[in-house]
């Protein structure tokens, strides 16, 4: 009898496609729940995988995980009981993979590794770990003057065109982390590998696995690339790692679920977002820092429409985020890199990481930075006369020195502790 059940075909519910308007399929049936994967059969034999993203009625409605094409009324859809999951494990380290994590480099198969789940919930709040040690990242504006620790999240907020890209690889390379993981979202496709050869570098590249998702595919994808590297370096948290997480950019997460919640008829609100976007950003960032196992220290590139650092994307996330730094167009024109802005940007954590002398040195010359660029105006016109103010003298002598100790070549790097040093050097006249 047992035998019998075993031989005897199982038969599956299957749903049919009703119609395809814009991204949205619509099918009646199968069975399904918001966020599982079923496929859709294509004449040529192939399947096209699809995530239930809505109903409406008795209709599901689905988002295509890949191509369109083939897709027409009557297609059989099929459901696969379960979420997205995407390989982990060390054998993905010096990868590229997409955002469904298979492989597109080139270097064959990445073998038979454990699956982890697309979508997870973030670490209890009350069993976080405190951000208690200092990341150093070799960046000596960083390290200085906007000190990270060991899981925190962390914004740069820039332009198109500044340098996020730049920093980024002069952190991944050198930063005091286990792995790093790098999500490409929605770039454009000349520019991953300029970032890997160019910024990353053989270095950064060994200890990293990417993850890319081109500005050409479908929103959905762009979407699921942002999640699987978080699950990848969730799975590395889970292992008891160091782990670096760098998305760049949130901004191109955003425009991907917007493009979804429009479709899927949901009604715009600020600037054309829907409610979506920002209920997903928390839910996205938050499954980052520190868990009772490990810490995903995350960095994530924040793309401001006009270098306005206030829009709706860069308001959300920096209300969520531990910190900001602040790329500044205006020094990128001075050829002064990296263009960090230091007296628009912030590290919250940084009490919590360093000593009492260190941010002491850190506030004396933010404030002299600022004494400074109040009378710029009056240097540039010949209108400042010395004497009349002492901490203008100051600012004004120091100013060279200060300037050199934040400009940094991309393939230069400075240990921490060097760095901390030399701005008490400068803080003590």
């Amino acid at each position: 009898m047992k035998r019998a059940i075993e031989r005897t075909p199982r038969h599956q519910l299957q749903g049919r496609v009703e119609q395809v308007v814009g991204l949205i399929i619509e099918s009646r049936g199968p069975m399904a729940h918001v966020g599982d994967i079923c496929t859709v059969d294509t004449p040529g034999g192939e399947s096209v995988p699809c995530e239930v993203v809505g109903f409406r009625g008795d209709r599901v409605l689905m988002m295509p995980l890949g191509d369109l094409h083939g897709i027409g009324p009557g297609s059989a859809v099929r459901p696969t009981d379960g979420c997205l999951r995407v390989p982990v494990g060390d054998a993905m380290l010096g990868r590229v993979v997409d955002a469904l994590g298979r492989p597109m480099d080139g270097k064959g198969p990445l073998g038979d590794l454990p699956t982890y789940p697309n979508v997870a919930s973030p670490p209890n709040a009350l069993q976080r770990k405190m951000i208690e040690e200092p990341f150093g990242t070799g960046v000596r504006a960083i390290d200085g003057f906007l000190t990270m620790g060991v899981g925190q999240r962390v914004g740069i907020f820039a332009g198109s065109g500044v340098g996020k890209s730049t920093l980024l690889g002069m952190i991944a390379r050198k930063g005091s982390a286990d792995v790093n993981v790098i999500a490409l979202v929605g770039e454009r496709g000349r520019e991953v590998r300029e970032f890997m050869e160019n910024d990353l570098g053989p270095e950064g590249m060994a200890k990293s696995v990417v993850v890319c998702a081109t500005s050409d595919e479908p929103a959905l994808l762009r979407l699921k690339a942002a999640l699987t590297a978080t699950a990848i370096a969730e799975a590395f948290r889970d292992q008891g790692k160091n782990v670096l997480l760098m998305m760049d950019s949130v901004t191109r997460f955003a425009m991907a679920q917007r493009e979804i919640g429009l479709a899927v008829g949901e009604p715009p609100s600020t600037k054309g977002y829907t409610p979506s976007v920002f209920a997903l950003l928390p839910r996205l960032m938050e499954r980052a820092g520190c868990s009772d196992k490990g810490a995903i220290t995350a960095i994530y590139t924040v793309l401001v429409d006009g270098d306005d650092t206030n829009e709706p994307i860069a308001d959300a996330a920096r209300s969520i985020l531990d910190g900001h730094v602040v790329l500044s167009r205006r020094l990128t024109s001075r050829a002064h890199y990296p263009p960090i802005d230091i007296a628009q940007s912030l590290s919250r954590v940084q009490p919590m990481v360093t000593n009492q002398a260190h941010v002491s040195a850190a506030q004396t010359l933010r404030q002299r930075m600022s004494d400074y660029l109040e009378i710029e105006d009056l240097i540039n016109i010949g209108a400042f006369k010395e004497g009349q103010n002492p901490a203008a003298d100051l600012a004004v002598q120091q100013w060279p020195r200060i300037n050199a100790f934040l400009k940094q070549d991309k393939k230069e790097w400075t240990e921490p502790t060097e760095s901390y040093q030399m701005m008490e050097m400068l803080a003590n006249g």
